[in-house]
């Protein structure tokens, strides 16, 4: 296990990565719920069991596969976001044909997977600048606090002023406060498993509170229906897969998830390497096309299982920042989520609430990139503020991505600067342009 895994040259241990599997585990197990949640109402006629299945299964399977393959503390689940969209385009779109919308997953996952076998989407990786990289890590520090501060209650949407401080008497925002207090408590005194005790003592501090809720049951059987979704037919016989590929309008729904797809794992990959240190100093991430290989792979599974695209999660950078180093945690955390698909009742006590300390303990850990974009260069500095700000603003890594390269781009012309300007940055600039035209 030492030898395949590294673990010794790594400076980490079994231990260790059990724990951080477990720690990041519990930082997304809120997917297990919500996904379904999201998806049940696009799906009336699924049983709700039969997502959850395909949720746990699905981010399960796709999790191994990271630590087996990339040998990297990453760990995958249907994403946030991509679910919404592919639940209206179900009920829109697709006329209710959720078969069809899981076949939109299927194409943009097959789509993305030839373009990393490519080396298209490591390439362009490549010619990112430096200081854009250390952007995207700053602004996914600040988008992962915004989550867990959200999850609590501590911020709130507001009519007035988009954001407001939330209740201080609910009982989620004491648990989430709880849980940062905790956190930074036990990491002051240098605690191992920190960040996964916080998560804990949160969750039985929820329980007088009324947050933790008790379990309905505590084993729940399997169901398969939703599994090879694209290749089920709907009650005229017509497969999914078959309405996607003849239809213009579905194809242009997949090309902007692909896009959506394409740059979000790159920002989720170097803030969990910036945590796991396989970040190198010019700012790039090894293992990078093992990563990709897998996170590519793993959009077109979701689709087949009926899960909705499965993306790597940011949430790993809390089992990265309790010390995951290596695949041993993802295969913890994956053989946890196969493990949570019978026991799903169970593992819904966790509340979202609880991970807030997580979270944002993980966002102040990433905001140390800061210092390493020159703010005195306004080629360097301005498309830096653009993502740092885009990312957190927009609520999409994807979209700050996006204006930060077309700010780049910009700045580079009217500086006198494009030699600076790589070809794949010029590409990659008006596909994004082109992507917020069409979605």
């Amino acid at each position: 296990m030492d030898k395949f895994f590294h673990l010794t040259e790594r400076g980490t241990s079994a231990g260790t990565e059990l724990r951080a599997g477990l720690t990041t585990f519990l930082a997304m197990a809120y997917i297990i719920i919500v996904n379904p949640s999201i998806l049940s109402a696009a799906m009336p006629d699924v049983p709700y069991g039969a997502i959850v299945t395909g949720t746990c299964v699905g981010a399960a399977v796709m999790t191994v596969l990271m630590g087996l393959i990339a040998n990297r503390p990453l760990a995958c689940a249907s994403g946030l976001g991509v679910n919404s969209m592919i639940a209206v385009a179900a009920t829109g779109a697709c006329g209710g044909d959720w078969h069809a919308a899981m076949g939109i997953i299927f194409v943009e996952g097959v789509a993305i997977l030839i373009l990393v076998l490519c080396g298209l989407r490591e390439a362009i990786m490549d010619a990112i600048p430096v200081s854009l990289r250390h952007a995207i890590s700053v602004g996914l520090g600040l988008f992962i606090a915004m989550i867990g501060l959200s999850n609590a209650g501590i911020i709130v949407n507001d009519a007035g002023t988009l954001l407001a401080l939330g209740d201080v008497t609910n009982a989620a925002f004491i648990v989430g406060i709880i849980s940062i207090i905790v956190t930074i408590v036990l990491e002051a005194f240098h605690v191992k498993g920190s960040i996964l005790l916080g998560i804990v003592i949160a969750v039985i501090c929820g329980i007088p509170l009324g947050v933790t809720q008790a379990p309905a049951g505590i084993v729940s059987t399997l169901d398969f229906t939703t599994f090879a979704a694209p290749f089920q037919s709907d009650a005229n016989g017509v497969m999914g897969i078959a309405k996607v590929v003849t239809n213009p309008t579905l194809l242009v729904l997949a090309f902007s998830l692909m896009m959506s797809d394409f740059f979000d794992t790159m920002g989720t990959a170097m803030a969990v390497a910036k945590q796991g240190d396989f970040l190198t100093e010019d700012g790039n991430v090894e293992n990078i096309r093992e990563i990709l290989i897998v996170d590519s792979a793993a959009a077109a599974v979701g689709g087949l299982f009926g899960a909705s695209s499965i993306t790597t999660f940011v949430e790993s950078t809390s089992g990265a920042a309790d010390g995951g180093r290596s695949g041993l945690t993802s295969i913890t955390t994956g053989v946890l989520f196969l493990l949570a698909a019978f026991f799903s009742p169970l593992i819904a006590c966790v509340s979202s609430a609880a991970t807030c300390g997580a979270l944002v303990y993980v966002g102040y850990l990433m905001m140390g990139d800061v210092k390493g974009i020159d703010w005195s260069d306004l080629l360097e500095g301005f498309p830096a503020f653009m993502i740092v700000a885009s990312i957190c603003m927009t609520y999409s890594i994807s979209s700050g991505i996006g204006l930060g390269f077309i700010a780049y781009v910009i700045t580079a012309v009217v500086t006198g600067q494009v030699k600076k300007v790589r070809p794949l940055m010029w590409v990659a600039a008006i596909a994004f342009l082109i992507y917020f035209l069409v979605a």
